[in-house]
């Protein structure tokens, strides 16, 4: 492989007793208490009366470095977004599309025209009007180049354009049918921000952004914190919210706080209300504290993988050499020791609560280290070096995974190339900085990437993650990063998108998901969990069917003695 510079690699039997001791102890084999898409449970509610004012402390691991929702995917934008701004749609309790500030819509019989009823009245904190020409101003400003929108435009790619009918009617062409086009509206990152702001001061969004949502940002200080005060006239939410009219809580100070342990003693000692990242090692003693609550979440879309392999680059553009990988990890002993018994265990690569799941698909790459082992002998890896890893006409079977040096070498990697080495694998980890990573990633420059989620409320992140189209190029970061190219998988993704029925539909996600574990473009781990905690001083907690994240809106706080 050529290198556009050296690589400090660290290889061999790192730390491998950690495969070892990982096994979850008697009775508990999978994941804590985990709520499916749907549940706008309000936790923790009592039958007191509403108590309004006050400032609602919130901790989180990480900033979003830019509160233009647009022009990121970070996962915080999730629950950000609803507390600054509002969407189209929101899903409800079924994750079908549900009204927001689109009163109501029509789809054409081809599935190429959506006209959109806008609700009146709703105005941005900058005075401005949302109506039909701030939605269109919306949707150009996420694909416009200059916003580098890593998300939103590729979510509305098959958007062509808008025309506004009147006032409150919109219309939105598509170059094609695309059926998850209102679910992904309903998402954090396809949010409304003032078309006065997007014209007039674009620069402005990322530090001080115009939305006409409940709170408006008072203060931001990157990778310090956010302070957001409630908006006195707000009275268009969703309702699932339960109620109109402003929020309760005058204010929401939040601050990042990278270490989980001092988010959780911080909770603890009620220094903060909620933390949004929750430490999965310290959920026992949260459950065992009666001042608080836990809450474990399963995010839809793409569970947690081990790595994402480069299938055009030796070793593994061999299916039996990914396969056996594959079938060489014990996904359990990982999971437990990375999530504490919080993290459940997967097999297969759609998330299991995500519209049209196949549950046929789960389990098919479970532990088999036998048949792992007779794979790599059907590729001719035959031979064994000193050190006891396979080789075929005298070259070591092996292979460098890419890791950010901001990735610490987790228990994860380490088990990996543990259960790797037990096969005669011999797996390289290489650390490296996040811009070099991705110019090695542009330019086809690896053999396997550590892995990662992709979250998304619906199920075409099948086709985010492993249609062709979606390979990186000079063009756009695509998603595709096992650069996977298989003319079925194409096809049924492409026709899931396109189709009108959803029984079609999920007999084509299913194909598509039963395809994908034989081609084992990555290794699947864990669910994609998403774990809060909170005190039970606060109450109206609710969470949002589209990212399963709080939506603090209507939360309260008990008087604090």
């Amino acid at each position: 492989m050529k290198r556009g510079a050296s690589r400090p690699v660290l290889t061999g039997a790192l730390l491998c007793a950690l495969a070892g001791c990982a096994a979850p102890p008697p009775g508990r084999q999978d994941a804590g208490p985990t709520l499916s898409q749907g549940d706008f449970r309000e936790t923790g509610h009592p039958a007191d009366p509403v108590r309004r004012g006050g400032t609602l402390r919130v901790s989180a691991a990480a900033d979003t470095g830019t509160l233009d929702l647009h022009a990121i995917s970070h996962t915080n934008a999730q629950w950000l977004g609803r507390l600054i701004f509002d969407n189209l749609i929101y899903l409800d309790d079924q994750g079908r599309p549900a009204p927001w500030l689109a009163q109501s819509w029509d789809i054409s019989p081809d599935g190429l025209t959506y006209t959109f009823h806008l609700r009146p009245g709703v105005t941005f904190s900058d005075g401005a009007p949302f109506d039909a020409e701030a939605v269109r101003v919306n949707l150009e400003h996420m694909r416009d180049p200059a916003t580098k929108s890593p998300l939103a435009a590729a979510y509305i790619a098959p958007y062509e354009r808008g025309r506004v009918i009147d006032r409150y009617t919109f219309e939105a062409r598509l170059r094609t049918p695309y059926a998850p086009f209102l679910n992904v509206l309903a998402q954090s990152w396809l949010a409304m921000i003032s078309p006065r702001q997007i014209r007039e001061a674009p620069q402005t969004i990322g530090s001080r952004p115009i939305g006409s949502g409940p709170f408006v940002v008072e203060s931001y200080r990157r990778q310090q914190g956010i302070v957001l005060k409630r908006r006195p006239d707000y009275d268009w939410s969703p309702d699932f919210i339960g109620h109109r009219g402003p929020a309760y809580v005058d204010r929401i100070a939040v601050d990042f706080v990278p270490e989980g342990l001092i988010r959780y003693a911080a909770l603890a000692s009620g220094q903060y209300d909620l933390t949004i990242d929750a430490p999965p090692q310290n959920a026992a003693a949260i459950r065992a504290d009666s001042r608080l609550v836990l809450d474990n979440r399963v995010r839809t879309g793409i569970a947690s993988r081990a790595v994402n392999f480069n299938v055009e680059r030796a070793p593994f553009n061999d299916i039996r050499v990914r396969q056996a990988l594959a079938f060489a990890v014990e996904r359990g002993g990982i999971a437990h020791a990375n999530g504490f018994g919080e993290f459940q265990p997967k097999t297969d690569f759609l998330a299991s609560n995500t519209a049209a799941y196949d549950p046929v698909a789960a389990g098919l790459l479970r532990q088999d280290v036998p048949r792992a082992n007779r794979l790599l002998d059907e590729a001719g890896w035959t031979g064994r070096d000193a050190q006891g890893y396979r080789t075929r006409n005298g070259q070591r079977l092996g292979a460098e995974i890419l890791v950010t040096e901001a990735a610490s070498l987790s228990s994860v990697i380490v088990a990996l190339q543990a259960d790797a080495r037990r096969i005669g694998f011999d797996l390289g980890i290489v650390q490296l900085t996040l811009p070099m990573l991705t110019k090695w990633r542009m330019a086809n420059d690896y053999q396997a990437l550590a892995g990662g989620v992709w979250h998304t409320n619906t199920p075409d992140a099948l086709y985010i993650n492993y249609d062709s189209g979606e390979i990186a190029s000079k063009q756009r970061i695509g998603q595709n990063v096992s650069r996977l190219r298989d003319p079925e998988i194409d096809r049924w993704l492409q026709a899931a998108r396109e189709s009108q029925d959803p029984a079609e539909r999920r007999r084509l996600y299913a194909l598509a998901q039963r395809r994908l574990v034989w081609l084992a473009p990555g290794i699947p781990l864990y669910e994609n969990h998403s774990i809060t905690a909170h005190r039970r001083a606060l109450h109206g907690i609710l969470y949002d069917t589209s990212h399963n994240t709080p939506v603090l809106t209507g939360t309260w706080l008990e008087r604090r003695s």
